[in-house]
């Protein structure tokens, strides 16, 4: 009989500790609305599949928070507005649900709910109108109703269909009772409850590995030392004051580990370090630990071997074996084309169509790479559910089932004896970098990122000044102590909020390779973290710290490009790194207050090549479903002169037009576009012919019948510069 290609599915639940730890209240409510959502539909998925064998990552900061949420010990501003009778709430507490409790994907959980829907039409369009006329508006029956659907939808497919009285409440659709939304509330509190007790029988059945991750969630190979950006990346830059303690990325292995021993009862073997980054010093640490596997990206592994992964990949598909004083760990690595595909593309897709395709390929790899023994796919565990129909229940069920009865597939957890007993491969040194290009580019290097590792060198370096027993325990590397009912000591506290400020979530949203509209929120934590060491300490803040890193950039921009791109053009976002290197506009504040388009377009992505200039423009539901058939969507240039691009739906080719007096004329040069989920397009460089280190201006406009409904921006058009083939060469030179 054949033998079957192992399958490792490894799915890395996360999130950072969103507790300020100034007034001990949940900022955001990330870690409750993705519980109720994903955590629980994740785990019951695979309890409903027989066959079904996978791997839960999970992050202890994130176990801290589910257990709190489920003890009711959580103080979360958002499920404390969710509780409160619209009777009884003041104007800025109207506010607050009219400002946030349409945060969930529009297409999903919005559009499918006749009622939400009906709601952001009446209510969640207002950002230009006043507070008075907003609430002038609204009913304490919208609010109420408000209030369900927004739990209601976060609610996950697996948990609807496990409660029958959430399906009552879908079905009844509006016009709620405070009894109806006591009654979701008490569901949602149950399921919590039920999360980690769930993962935690299924580890007993076999059915699923639970491995850990550092205890918040750090870099750890910039802990040990920030200068190791400069192996990982020629691009680097580093901040001017070094952070080097690699007993802090010791003591987050072993606070992980330990914190996990406590909640499970049991030690993991495994371990998927934080955004997959690794190198040499901290494998080591985490073979020191006791662990016996750890995973990363393809990236990481062809920067590691000579010549790359081969011509069919073929080495990506086989454990390896790194050795450091005497003792070693497994090494995963992930096929980055396969885990993307469920993360960023099969969301689009039939589910049926989207699992064909995705075991024929499974099946290709066994058959084409004739060794092939084992192949991981890793990615996040929360977060592409919810662009796909049913929260991902289809397709997760149906992929399971046709793997499981595939007799040249087989699922396989890590620490199977079938994957220990695999011929392993020898690696005598790992690349040092992270699951994004091979490197530590989203957290180290952009003036705010190294701004904010300058400010966590100088709090660790008073706190251990300042405190004999602080001193002790990081000099130690000492696990980190959890956050106990019965209060831990002044330096276990200071120890603590230095470890949660070292987590990659808030260096992740500095910088311009991100963004979001709650970045202020993630900025505010990183510092409250660090006012907190020196206020246990007794010494005067630094009045840095009560300044906004983040900075707001000029009319929307949140970047400009950083090298050449040349993306494909399908009207998707299916490739993560395909636009990574592209100029970036934030829309969302910048529409114009005509009707419908006031809230249509969220980002305005540009770049080019050596032959032509590229955009994306991203909306806040797809794009083919919002715009009508006989709208008009164009894009202006300003240059010399004026040019403009009409853009139907669908995937076109057509003439860029340039202004002459009145009337507009050909240029000759035809243009390609795909209007679909995003609107991506392509204009040759030759068409408008832009100078070196010339600025030239782009906005976008919406007409519908004889009006234009959507200008973006309103006012004053976007600055794009055109630094042409130089932008390649300068920052290989940074």
């Amino acid at each position: 009989m054949a033998t079957p290609l192992q399958v490792t599915f490894l799915w890395h639940m996360h999130q950072p500790c969103y507790r300020d730890p100034l007034s001990g209240e949940y900022d955001l409510p990330w870690t409750y609305l993705h519980g109720v959502k994903d955590y629980f539909d994740m785990s019951a998925i695979v309890q409903e599949v027989d066959d079904a064998r996978v791997v839960f990552n999970l992050v202890p900061s994130l176990l801290e928070q589910i257990r709190d949420y489920a003890d009711g010990s959580a103080v979360d501003r958002f499920l404390m507005h969710g509780e409160i009778d619209p009777a009884d709430m003041s104007a800025d507490q109207r506010l607050f649900l009219l400002d946030n409790f349409f945060s969930a994907n529009r297409e999903r959980m919005i559009d499918t709910h006749p009622r939400y829907l009906e709601l952001r039409y009446l209510l969640g369009n207002g950002s230009h109108s006043s507070s008075v006329d907003r609430l002038r508006k609204v009913s304490d029956q919208d609010l109420l109703d408000l209030q369900v659907w927004f739990f209601l939808a976060w609610t996950g497919e697996a948990a609807k269909r496990r409660y029958p009285e959430l399906a009552g409440l879908i079905a009844k659709g509006r016009n709620f009772t405070r009894e109806d939304k006591r009654l979701l509330l008490a569901a949602h509190r149950n399921i919590l409850g039920e999360i980690i007790p769930l993962y935690r029988m299924l580890h007993e059945q076999g059915k699923v590995e639970l491995s850990v991750s550092p205890y918040f969630h750090p870099i750890l190979p910039l802990l040990c030392d920030s200068d190791i950006a400069l192996a990982s990346s020629l691009r680097s830059n580093p901040p001017k004051i070094r952070f080097r303690s690699p007993e802090d990325a010791r003591a987050q292995v072993a606070g992980g580990i330990d914190y996990f021993r406590e909640v499970f009862g049991f030690v993991p073997r495994g371990m998927w370090p934080s955004e997959g980054s690794v190198s040499d010093q901290t494998l080591a640490i985490m073979a020191e630990c006791g662990l016996e596997w750890a995973a990363s990206d393809e990236g990481i592994l062809a920067a590691s071997l000579p010549g790359g992964l081969g011509a069919a990949r073929e080495k990506l598909y086989h454990p390896y074996s790194f050795a450091r004083d005497g003792k070693d760990i497994t090494l995963f690595f992930r096929d980055r084309q396969l885990s993307d595909l469920i993360g960023f593309t099969y969301s689009r897709w039939q589910p049926g169509r989207a699992v064909d395709d995705f075991v024929q390929r499974l099946l290709c790899v066994r058959k084409d790479v004739p060794d092939a023994g084992h192949v991981s796919i890793i990615l996040d565990g929360e977060n592409a559910w919810e662009y796909y129909p049913e929260n991902g229940y289809r397709f997760l069920s149906s992929l399971y089932r046709e793997i499981g009865k595939n007799r040249l597939l087989d699922f396989a957890k890590p620490s199977d004896d079938r994957v220990r007993e695999l011929a392993r491969r020898n690696l005598g040194h790992v690349h040092p970098g992270s699951w994004i290009n091979a490197n530590f580019g989203i957290w180290v290097g952009h003036p705010e990122e190294n701004l904010a590792w300058e400010y966590l060198h100088k709090a660790r370096t008073a706190a251990v000044a300042g405190n004999p027993e602080v001193a002790v325990l990081m000099a130690s590397g000492m696990a980190v102590a959890a956050d106990a009912g019965e209060g831990p000591s002044p330096a276990d506290s200071i120890c603590r909020s230095l470890y949660a400020a070292e987590g990659s979530d808030w260096f992740w949203w500095y910088g311009d390779d991100h963004f979001s509209p709650h970045s202020e929120h993630f900025d505010m934590l990183f510092r409250n973290n660090l006012i907190n060491v020196y206020r246990l300490l007794g010494m005067n803040v630094p009045g840095e710290l009560y300044q906004a890193i983040k900075k707001v950039t000029p009319a929307g921009l949140v970047r400009k490009p950083s090298t050449l791109i040349t993306p494909r053009l399908n009207g998707m976002v299916d490739d993560y790194f395909e636009w990574h290197g592209a100029g970036l506009y934030d829309l969302s504040r910048q529409s114009s207050a005509m009707h419908a388009g006031e809230s249509l377009l969220n980002c305005f992505f540009y770049g080019y090549d050596r032959e032509y200039f590229y955009v994306r423009v991203d909306g806040s539901s797809p794009l083919d479903k919002v715009l009508l058939p006989d709208d008009v969507f164009r894009m202006h240039l300003l240059l010399e002169r004026e040019y403009i691009l009409p853009l139907m739906p669908g995937a076109c080719v057509g003439e860029l037009l340039a202004r002459m007096g009145n009337s507009w004329v050909g240029t000759g040069h035809a243009c390609n576009w795909v209007v679909s989920r995003v609107c991506e397009l392509r204009v040759p460089l030759a068409a408008f012919s832009p100078q070196m280190g010339q600025t030239f201006f782009a906005y976008l406009t919406l007409t519908r019948g004889q009006d234009e409904i959507g200008r973006w921006p309103t006012l004053v058009p976007l600055s794009l510069c055109y630094e042409g083939q130089e932008l390649e060469l300068e920052n290989w030179l940074v």
